[in-house]
């Protein structure tokens, strides 16, 4: 399992790196919003805990989508005045704050589909003005391994904490935004805000396969088991990923 967590983030994040040098800032986004972190998370709490309280904990992370998208907005308006520290900083306490708040209401699967799509659509609107022609900025070989590093370090420290908080809870912190932060600061950092603010938006547009990935596995695991449930969502969401694309192409 610690292999696993070691090496299928940190090479996703590489891919979609290099996604974004070939394609821009908006397309390295939209992949990162897959659940390229969610979905492990949730498959390890599956075999550890069982399929009824990963199914559960699908359900917080539905609901906690709505964290991702405060994640993603706040930094964006935040990055237009600031550096990194202070964006990903204000980013995090949106982030934790809608955490919070969900946690204590704990939304039913329907609640938390409704509220999650709602954001989803409402979200890119949110966003501030840029120019749509930001520079592709090419990360050095050093720069990629930063966010690999840091990815890996991530998603050690969710995965182990989340396990024991109770699945709804569990849930919620599995939709921290690993890969979003991490893509965010390092583009701020080396490529401006602007390319920042395009990353973001983009990275909503992937979210949407993410709120579909979590409801089908709220849905299939408990009848389906952990494998099949799982297959299956992850066909559905490659499904919205590749429908999703001609909106991201829009933005």
């Amino acid at each position: 399992m610690l292999a696993l967590k070691l090496t299928i983030v940190p090479l996703l994040i590489a891919a979609i790196t290099f996604a974004g040098h070939r394609w821009g800032p908006a397309v390295s986004g939209w992949l990162a919003g897959l659940p390229v972190v969610a979905g492990p998370v949730l498959f390890f709490i599956a075999v550890e805990q069982g399929t009824a309280f990963a199914a559960t904990a699908a359900i917080g992370t539905l609901a906690g989508v709505i964290g991702a998208v405060a994640f993603a907005i706040v930094y964006a308006w935040v990055a237009t005045r600031f550096a990194w520290p202070t964006s990903f900083g204000c980013g995090l306490i949106a982030y934790f704050s809608v955490v919070a708040v969900l946690n204590l209401i704990a939304p039913s699967l329907y609640l938390a589909a409704l509220v999650s799509v709602g954001a989803l659509l409402v979200g890119p609107r949110l966003f501030p003005r840029t120019s749509s022609t930001a520079a592709i900025v090419v990360s050095s070989h050093a720069e990629v391994a930063c966010r690999m590093l840091a990815g890996a370090a991530l998603v050690v420290l969710v995965t182990h904490f989340a396990a024991n908080l109770g699945p709804n809870l569990s849930g919620l912190l599995a939709v921290f935004p690993v890969i979003t932060s991490v893509l965010a600061v390092f583009s701020h950092r080396y490529s401006g805000y602007e390319c920042t603010v395009l990353l973001l938006r983009g990275v909503l547009f992937g979210l949407i396969a993410l709120a579909v990935f979590c409801l089908a596995l709220a849905l299939l695991w408990p009848a389906w088991g952990t494998v099949p449930g799982l297959v299956a969502a992850v066909s559905c969401a490659l499904l919205v990923q590749f429908l999703s694309r001609a909106a991201v192409q829009r933005a």
